[in-house]
């Protein structure tokens, strides 16, 4: 297909193809590849539920395992850091939401207005699951070990780290790589790429993929935390 420039910046011709529902070629390319990421992400959980459906008895109790806060001591807390977690993610989604926003009305100052929450709550997010981590596994917790059990004085299922850290990870993995596309475009943005280009397209196609960031860990944080 053939490319060319606008203002300077290369632009190509699939850029403005319009695919199902009037969309553009890349917001629909987005939507396959987010369609594509759920099935991994739904593998993941209906294996878990599998694996604790079969260790019913020993399973470990999540507002016995999530009970601390960093800085507080001693136990007692059941689930208030990870709902603190939580509540950080979905809100940094609202600011993604804003910034969407802005850019549909052309504003650079408001989508970097909102851009840098955005990416500050998602750091946090990280921090915090860093601080989890680290605890968990200084109580002994691993891939291949659980000393948390729902029968005192038993070892639990080893399957239960292993889907933690791996379900978790996996999440964290998506939480940094929309940190980087957000930096990314809070730095074109400030350099005037999109003012430039006419569009602020492409901060709703990442929009989207912050959002389904955001909406997994909802799943993740009900089936792993709360039930």
């Amino acid at each position: 297909m053939s490319s060319g420039t606008k203002n300077g910046y290369q632009v190509h011709e699939w850029e403005s193809l319009k695919g199902p529902f009037n969309a553009s070629y890349g917001k629909v390319m987005m939507w396959y590849f987010l369609i594509s990421d759920t099935f991994v992400f739904a593998a993941f959980l209906v294996a878990y539920a599998a694996a604790r459906t079969s260790n019913a008895e020993t399973w470990p109790l999540a507002s016995e395992v999530f009970n601390t806060v960093p800085g507080l001591s001693g136990h007692g807390y059941p689930l208030v850091f990870v709902s603190f977690m939580t509540f950080v993610l979905i809100i940094s989604s609202v600011t993604m939401v804003r910034a969407v926003q802005e850019g549909f009305m052309m504003n650079r100052v408001g989508v970097m207005k909102y851009l840098i929450p955005t990416i500050a709550m998602g750091l946090v997010f990280l921090g915090c699951q860093y601080l989890e981590w680290t605890h968990l596994i200084h109580e002994g917790m691993t891939m291949w070990h659980t000393p948390f059990s729902a029968i005192e004085g038993t070892e639990g299922p080893q399957q239960f780290g292993m889907f933690f850290f791996t379900i978790t990870g996996f999440h964290g993995m998506h939480v940094i790589t929309g940190v980087i596309l957000n930096v990314w475009l809070l730095l074109e943005t400030a350099k005037g790429r999109f003012d430039k280009l006419g569009s602020y397209a492409m901060v709703e196609k990442i929009g989207l993929f912050w959002h389904f960031v955001d909406l997994v860990w909802v799943y993740v944080f009900l089936g792993y935390y709360l039930l």
